[in-house]
C-alpha cells in the first residue's frame, strides 16, 4: 500500500492500461451484435427468424443480467484488496469465457459462456474507476481522467460491430481453405486474446491500491455527499433505459414505419454513438470545470426526455437525426457525469458504489431494452415505447432536483471533517 504522504501519480502507461481494459471490454460486447445469430443459427441447427431473435434477445439479457448480479460485488473486492487484481482476474476470465462461448456446441453451453462472460466483464468498469479515484489528487484531474475512460469505452462500443465482421472478412481472405466454422471463430479468438494482453499490461504498469489519505480529494464524503448517491443511481438507471428503449425502438420504427434501409438504420446507431463520443470529451475538457457539471444533470435529463417523446414525430431522415443526436448528447454527458459525482461522493466505498452504478446501468438497459420490444405496437397508449420512456426520465428530473446544492458540499472542508 502507498502512503498518502508518498503519492505517486498515475503514469501515461498505468493509464494507458486502464483504457486498454474498458476498450477490450466493450469491444467484447459489441463486436458479437452483428455475428451473434449467425452462432445461434449454427448451434441451433434453424433459420427461424422467430427462434433467432428470441435466442439473440435472451442472450444478451443474460450477460446484462450478469452485469447486474456481480458489479457491486466485484467493487467490493477493489475496496478491500485493490484494483489491480480485481482488473486481472476480469480480463483473463473474460478472455478464457469468450474462448468457451466460440467454442461452444450447444445452447447449454452458449448460454453458460455468455453469463460468465458478463460475470468477468462487471469487474473492469468499477476496478478502473475506482484505481483512478484512488489516485485523484485534484477534482480537474480525476475528471479528465474518468473522460479518458468513457470515451475509450465509447470508442470500443463504435468499433465492436464493424471489427466483428472486419475480422471475419480478413480471416476468410487470408485462410480461405479453413472452413467457416473455423473462419466464424475468428472474431471470439482475436478478442479473446486481444484481452489476454491487456492482462499483460495491467499486471506489468497497474500498481496496486494506494492507501487513501485525507489530502486526496474526494476520498472521503460527508452526509451530503451519501445523500446525493441514490439520486444519482437513479439518473444512471433511468439514462440507460432510455438508452435502451430508444435503441430497440428506432431499429423497429426504422424498419416497419418509417421503411428505413439496414444501411440508413446504422448510419442513425454511428451518428449516435459519435455525439456521445463527442459529448463526453467536451463535457470534462478543459472547456469545463469538474464543479459545475452538477448543474447539468436536470438540464439534461430534460433534454432526454423530450427527445426520447419526440421520436416518434421525427418522419423523415434529417428529423430524426436531429432528435437520434439530442437524445445521444443528453445520455452523452449524464453518464459520465454521474460517474465522476458517484466517486466524488462514495468516500473510501469507491469500488462499491461504482459497481452499484454500474449494476443501476445494466439494470436499465435490460430493461429500456425489453421494454422498447415489448411496448411496440401496443395500441392503448400512443406510441407507447417513447412515452412510457419519457414519462420515466421526467421521475428522474424530480428525483434530480435539488441535487446540485447536495453536490456543492462534496467534499467541502465540513464534508471531510465530519468523515474523518
Amino acid at each position: 500500500m502507498i502512503a498518502a504522504s508518498s503519492f505517486q501519480p498515475l503514469r501515461w502507461w498505468m493509464m494507458i492500461s486502464l483504457l486498454l481494459a474498458m476498450f477490450t471490454i466493450t469491444v467484447g460486447y459489441g463486436f458479437l451484435l452483428p455475428i451473434l445469430p449467425l452462432a445461434i443459427q449454427r448451434i441451433a441447427g434453424t433459420t427461424d427468424p422467430t427462434v433467432l431473435s428470441r435466442h439473440t434477445g435472451i442472450l444478451t439479457g443474460t450477460y446484462t443480467l450478469a452485469l447486474f448480479l456481480f458489479a457491486p460485488l466485484w467493487g467490493r473486492l477493489a475496496d478491500r484488496h485493490g484494483s489491480r487484481p480485481v482488473l486481472l482476474a476480469g480480463l483473463m476470465g473474460f478472455s478464457l469465457t469468450l474462448a468457451l462461448f466460440a467454442l461452444a456446441d450447444g445452447l447449454p453451453l452458449l448460454y453458460l459462456g455468455r453469463f460468465l462472460n458478463g460475470l468477468f466483464a462487471a469487474s473492469i468498469v468499477p476496478a478502473a474507476y475506482a484505481l483512478v479515484g484512488d489516485y485523484a489528487r485534484t477534482k480537474e484531474w480525476r475528471a479528465r481522467r474518468f473522460a479518458l475512460l468513457n470515451i475509450a469505452g465509447a470508442i470500443g462500443f463504435l468499433v465492436g460491430p464493424m471489427l466483428g465482421s472486419f475480422t471475419v472478412v480478413v480471416a476468410r481472405e487470408l485462410l480461405p481453405g479453413s472452413g467457416e466454422a473455423a473462419i466464424s471463430l475468428s472474431p471470439y479468438l482475436t478478442t479473446s486474446g486481444f484481452s489476454l494482453l491487456v492482462a499483460l499490461a495491467v499486471w506489468f504498469f497497474v500498481p496496486d491500491a494506494m492507501e487513501r489519505g485525507v489530502n486526496q480529494e474526494g476520498v472521503a464524503s460527508g452526509p451530503e455527499g451519501r445523500a446525493a448517491l441514490p439520486r444519482l443511481l437513479v439518473i444512471s438507471f433511468v439514462t440507460a433505459a432510455a438508452v435502451g428503449a430508444f435503441e430497440v425502438g428506432l431499429s423497429l420504427r426504422g424498419m416497419q414505419v418509417l421503411d428505413m434501409s439496414t444501411y440508413q438504420i446504422g448510419l442513425m446507431f454511428s451518428v449516435c454513438s459519435l455525439v456521445m463520443l463527442v459529448a463526453q470529451t467536451i463535457i470534462f475538457s478543459p472547456l469545463v470545470k469538474p464543479q459545475t457539471t452538477r448543474w447539468f444533470l436536470t438540464p439534461a435529463l430534460v433534454v432526454l426526455a423530450v427527445s426520447v417523446a419526440a421520436v416518434p414525430f421525427a418522419a423523415a431522415t434529417v428529423p430524426t437525426a436531429i432528435v437520434v443526436a439530442a437524445i445521444a448528447a443528453s445520455a452523452g454527458i449524464l453518464s459520465p457525469i454521474a460517474t465522476y459525482w458517484i466517486s466524488l461522493s462514495a468516500g473510501e466505498r469507491q469500488g462499491a458504489e461504482l459497481g452499484r452504478q454500474t449494476a443501476a446501468a445494466s439494470l436499465g438497459q435490460a430493461a429500456g431494452s425489453a421494454a422498447g420490444g415489448l411496448l411496440f405496437g401496443v395500441s392503448f397508449v400512443p406510441n407507447a415505447p417513447f412515452t412510457l420512456t419519457a414519462l420515466v426520465v421526467l421521475g428522474g428530473v424530480v428525483g434530480s432536483l435539488g441535487i446540485p446544492g447536495l453536490l456543492a458540499r462534496v467534499n467541502s472542508p465540513a464534508a471531510l471533517e465530519t468523515a474523518h
